[in-house]
């Protein structure tokens, strides 16, 4: 069993790893060892309830402890995301399932998310099989974030006709991840392929498709609510960086003598610029999280989820947009010297568009245009099916 979780020695942790964030991006090295401490800091029991040897923590703790993570390393925040929802399923589901799989999280287990395929249509393919007694999983997942870092991992599959979630051990020899993740930013989450063959599946680990409208609004909010806050970790590491690369700098532009940037009204003017997304971002999700941890205690109706997970696409837009403007304008800081690659400020407009590319920003706010107007969402499927 994990101790219990030690905020002044994940705030040494932090300090530890945020100056090599840059060298591990650039030399591609996994975050193997920095999660494997975290999880023996009980980071991914903070949710688990204390009855069942967890911390326990509110959720806007929960998230304001994942921004301070992700500013440290956007990608290290970011491979959470798919445990983050998983621990919080578990507490709404309740029962032996959720005792069972509590057990595992406070014993350091980390649990993986593989949904997406890359069909040409979206369809799913990854299977359940039936030989005998044994029920077997095969097919190939992407953008499977954590995956590749995982104990478990839980995934969408067909049971015949059935859409289902699963979850498999991933160190069964039938699993495979790769690194292969292609993207431009956010290169350590291991977002890359997954495969099952003929992975063995415990019956007890196939849930049939959610249709408890309110646990799917409340899991939809956490997801999309994960990825805002690394934004709102990366906006802060933005703004950490450009302080550090101006405070020290002699001259503002090519002439003899000094003239110092840290003093310059126009320097000054995108810090603030930095500072405001900064402190914007952190605040707002952190005002959500709460509204979210309250309604999850309080067993709120699907109706008022719902109304949840609007505000949550609406943080979708609004975040990364601000943050998107001000990691391009950090720039104007330094002129040439502020794009070289030792220090790497671009790798925060990389990281952000990248998020901000998953479950497309502007899908989720043509939703509530719709909404607004129509009073109906978008079905998001192929004509007829």
């Amino acid at each position: 069993m994990t101790p219990p979780f030690s905020r002044d020695a994940f705030a040494d942790f932090l300090t530890r790893v945020a100056p090599d964030a840059v060298r591990r991006e650039r030399e591609r090295r996994l975050l193997h060892a920095e999660l494997e401490e975290l999880r023996s800091l009980g980071f991914g029991a903070l949710r688990v309830p204390a009855e069942h040897g967890g911390s326990d923590v509110p959720l806007e703790e929960l998230f304001a402890l994942l921004i301070d993570l992700a500013a440290a390393d956007a990608s290290l925040g970011h491979v959470w995301r798919g445990h983050v929802a998983f621990v919080e399923s578990l507490r709404v589901q309740g029962g032996a399932a959720s005792e069972r799989w509590f057990a595992r999280v406070v014993a350091g287990d980390f649990i993986g998310n593989a949904q997406s395929e890359r069909q040409e249509t979206a369809r799913l393919e990854t299977r359940l099989e039936r030989e005998g007694d044994a029920l077997l999983l095969s097919g190939t997942k992407y953008y499977t974030t954590g995956s590749i870092y995982a104990d478990w991992i839980h995934l969408a599959a067909l049971d015949g006709d059935e859409r289902v979630a699963v979850t498999v051990s991933a160190h069964h020899d039938g699993v495979r991840s790769v690194d292969d993740w292609d993207g431009f930013g956010q290169l350590l989450t291991g977002s890359g392929t997954t495969s099952f063959e003929r992975v063995p599946v415990d019956p007890a680990e196939v849930a049939a498709g959610d249709a408890d409208a309110a646990r799917w609004h409340l899991l939809g909010s956490v997801f999309q609510l994960s990825l805002i806050a690394v934004v709102a970790g990366i906006a802060q590491r933005a703004l950490d960086d450009t302080v550090a690369f101006v405070r020290p700098r002699r001259r503002t532009f090519g002439f003899a003598g000094e003239t110092l940037p840290r003093e310059d009204p126009l320097v000054q003017l995108i810090v603030g610029e930095l500072s405001v997304a900064a402190s914007t971002s952190r605040r707002l999700v952190l005002s959500l999280a709460a509204e979210l941890g309250r309604a999850t205690e309080s067993r709120a109706d699907a109706d008022a989820l719902q109304q949840l997970q609007f505000e949550v696409f609406r943080l979708q837009e609004l975040v990364p947009r601000i943050v998107l403007d001000a990691a391009t304008r950090l720039f104007e800081v330094g002129g040439a010297s502020a794009v070289g690659t030792g220090i790497a400020l671009d790798r925060h407009w990389r990281n952000v568009r990248t998020i901000a590319s998953h479950n497309p920003v502007i899908q989720r706010t043509r939703a509530l245009g719709q909404f607004e107007l129509l009073g109906t969402l978008p079905e998001w499927k192929a004509p007829g099916a």
